[in-house]
C-alpha cells in the first residue's frame, strides 16, 4: 500500500479534499480583508502627496514625489507629543480604574450575591447603552462645580465609570457562576473576603481583566465628543481632537489630515502589537478546561 494510499485510508488527508468550499471561503475572507485594509492604504498614499499632487490627480493617484511636509506641519502645528501623552495618560489610567472597579463591582454582585443582582446588573447595562449626549450637561455641570474644568481628571473619572458599568456587567455574569466550593474552602481555611477577592477569584479572572483593560484602552483613546467639551486647552486635550482642529469650516487639508491620521494611528498599532498575545490569551482563556 502506498504512503497515499495510507492516508486516505486513515482519514487524515480529509480536510484537503473538500472540494470548491474551501475555496471559496478563502476567496471571502481575501475581499474582507482587502475592504478592511483599503482605507488604510488610501490613508497611506495620501499622508506623503502634497496638496498641489492631490488636487491634480485625486486620492487613488500614487504620489509623483516624497512630500513629508504634511506629517511635518501636523506634528507641529498640533503639539503631537503633548497630545500623545494626553492620551496615553487618560486611557491608562482609564483602563486601570475601569478594571479595577469592574472587578469590585463585579465581586459584589456576582459572589457577594447582594438582593436585587438582576436588577442591578440591568440597570448597569442600561447605564452603558445611554448615549453620550444625554450625559454631557449634567457632567459638564459636575465638573465645574467640583472644580475640575477643563482638567483631565474629569475625563478620567467619567470614562472610569462608563468603562465600568461594561466592565460589571461581564464580570458579574462570570462570577455569578464561581464555584461555590473554592469559595467554601478558602472560607473554611480562615481567608477574609478581600483575601478571597485577590488570591482566589483575581488570579482565575485575570485573563478576562486583561481584556477588558486592552479594550478600555482602546476605547478611551479613540473616544471625541466628551474630551472636546470637558477640555478646552490645546495642553489637556487628545489626539483625536487634535486631527479635528485640521478641518475647518470652509477648507480641508486632505494630504495634512491623511498624515496627521498615519502619526496617529502608530502608538495605536504599537500597543495592539504589544498586547496582542495578552488579548488573544484572554479571549481564549476557559474555552479548553
Amino acid at each position: 500500500m502506498t504512503v497515499a494510499a495510507d492516508l486516505r485510508s486513515t482519514g487524515i488527508d480529509s480536510r484537503y479534499r473538500r472540494g470548491a468550499a474551501r475555496w471559496l471561503v478563502l476567496a471571502a475572507a481575501v475581499l474582507v480583508g482587502l475592504a478592511v485594509l483599503a482605507p488604510f492604504g488610501i490613508m497611506l498614499l495620501n499622508a506623503f502627496k502634497s496638496p498641489q499632487d492631490y488636487a491634480a490627480n485625486g486620492p487613488l493617484s500614487l504620489p509623483s514625489a516624497l512630500y513629508l511636509d504634511g506629517v511635518v506641519g501636523f506634528w507641529e502645528r498640533t503639539d503631537f507629543p503633548v497630545k500623545l501623552w494626553n492620551s496615553v495618560f487618560i486611557s491608562a489610567l482609564v483602563a486601570v480604574g475601569g478594571a479595577l472597579l469592574s472587578l469590585l463591582n463585579a465581586y459584589a454582585i456576582g459572589i457577594g450575591r447582594i438582593k436585587g443582582r438582576l436588577w442591578i446588573v440591568a440597570l448597569f447595562l442600561l447605564a452603558n447603552m445611554l448615549p453620550q449626549e444625554a450625559l454631557i450637561y449634567p457632567l459638564f455641570t459636575m465638573a465645574q462645580a467640583v472644580g475640575l474644568s477643563n482638567s483631565q481628571w474629569s475625563v478620567i473619572i467619567i470614562f472610569t465609570v462608563i468603562q465600568s458599568a461594561f466592565g460589571t456587567y461581564l464580570l458579574s455574569s462570570v462570577l455569578g457562576t464561581f464555584p461555590p466550593a473554592l469559595l467554601e474552602a478558602a472560607a473554611l481555611d480562615g481567608a477574609s473576603r478581600w483575601r478571597i477577592l485577590w488570591q482566589v477569584v483575581f488570579p482565575i479572572v485575570r485573563p478576562t481583566l486583561s481584556v477588558l483593560m486592552i479594550f478600555f484602552f482602546i476605547w478611551t483613546w479613540n473616544e471625541f465628543f466628551i474630551p472636546l467639551v470637558m477640555l478646552t486647552s490645546n495642553d489637556t486635550q487628545t489626539i483625536p481632537i487634535a486631527l479635528a482642529s485640521l478641518q475647518g469650516d470652509r477648507m480641508m487639508d486632505a494630504p495634512t489630515i491623511n498624515a496627521g491620521s498615519l502619526v496617529s494611528l502608530v502608538p495605536a498599532v504599537l500597543f495592539f502589537l504589544i498586547f496582542q498575545r495578552t488579548l488573544t490569551r484572554g479571549v481564549t482563556a476557559g474555552a479548553v478546561k
